[in-house]
């Protein structure tokens, strides 16, 4: 019998844009922050335990702000994403500080990933749709032969920010909603009701039309998915020790890219109308708190999301 799935949060991030530590950054009334209502959300999907990515130097504030809360209305386990946690014959590289990535965040949870699961960005609000989608598909497909992932597919005009660039998966899809190919696009910039984007800090930009299909890292994928990784995670190193030590990162989406090429995996795409909202810059902050209060005047959300005051 298929195991239930998973939520993996990846939330080792230091929020170095926003200047803090916005993952315990209130947005909420009763203190409540992005990743309670993404949790919320996955809760009502069927989700029922959390493995929180986490880095160890704020492993003591993540706990009081967010983790020893959720325990009390959920299963919550704790990963660590660490510089040095690395295959055997290598090392971290002299002035290396960034993380390895977002499939090194995963490859965190390696020893606690052990059937399917969803992963997450800590501090993005996706909306109760994604989660359903992916909880489904999760329980009706499993790894075989052919492993079978899912993404929840957004339309890159409700995802990007009026205060700055963001970083997105730009999908291109088949004639039967699956994954073709996603390239990791770190800097598109909103353009009216399109986007654009720029590989060379701005010199030069290239359009990107409003309703193309992008990642926001919500994915559902098998236990393969962890296996493949740690074992394509040495030939990243090689090239990126040699390339770009200091600041090359080993992106999920890169992977999964790699898979679909070998005709290892597929990855069925499940559009999200919903809209995205983040605090990508502190400027973000305030539009957010508007969101949040709308949809729990709608109500989606209660006050009081778990009852537990504060």
């Amino acid at each position: 019998m298929q195991q239930a799935p998973v939520l993996v949060v990846m939330a080792a991030g230091m929020g170095s844009r926003y200047g803090g530590l916005k993952q315990v950054d209130p947005v909420g009334g009763h203190n409540q922050l992005i990743i309670d209502y993404s949790i919320y959300d996955a809760l009502r999907a069927g989700f029922r335990k959390v493995i929180f990515v986490i880095n160890r130097r704020i492993s003591d504030t993540f706990k009081a702000a967010i983790g020893d809360r959720l325990s009390k209305v959920t299963e919550v386990a704790y990963a660590y994403q660490d510089l040095e946690d690395l295959p055997t014959g290598f090392a971290v590289p002299a002035g290396r500080v960034k993380p390895w990535g977002t499939a090194h965040a995963v490859l965190a949870a390696r020893d606690l990933i052990q059937g399917p699961f969803a992963v997450i960005n800590a501090d993005d609000y996706y909306g109760p749709q994604a989660y359903r989608l992916v909880f489904d598909y999760l329980s009706q497909h499993g790894d075989g032969a052919l492993y079978e992932y899912v993404m929840a597919g957004y339309h890159l005009k409700n995802t990007v920010t009026d205060h700055g660039t963001v970083a997105r998966g730009v999908c291109v899809l088949d004639e039967n909603g699956f994954l073709d190919s996603v390239t990791e696009r770190t800097k598109i910039a909103k353009d009216g009701e399109n986007a654009r984007f720029t590989e060379d800090d701005g010199a030069t930009w290239q359009p990107l039309p409003g309703d193309t299909i992008v990642s926001m890292n919500l994915w559902g994928l098998g236990r393969s998915f962890v296996d493949e990784a740690w074992s394509r995670f040495p030939a990243f190193l090689e090239e990126t020790l040699a390339r770009n030590p200091e600041k090359g990162e080993f992106y999920l989406p890169s992977v999964i890219s790699q898979l679909i090429a070998e005709n290892r995996a597929r990855v069925k795409v499940l559009p999200s109308t919903d809209r995205w909202h983040g605090v990508t810059y502190k400027e973000d902050k305030p539009a957010v708190i508007e969101a949040i209060q709308a949809l729990t005047e709608q109500g989606l959300y209660p006050e009081d999301l778990w009852g537990l005051g504060g």
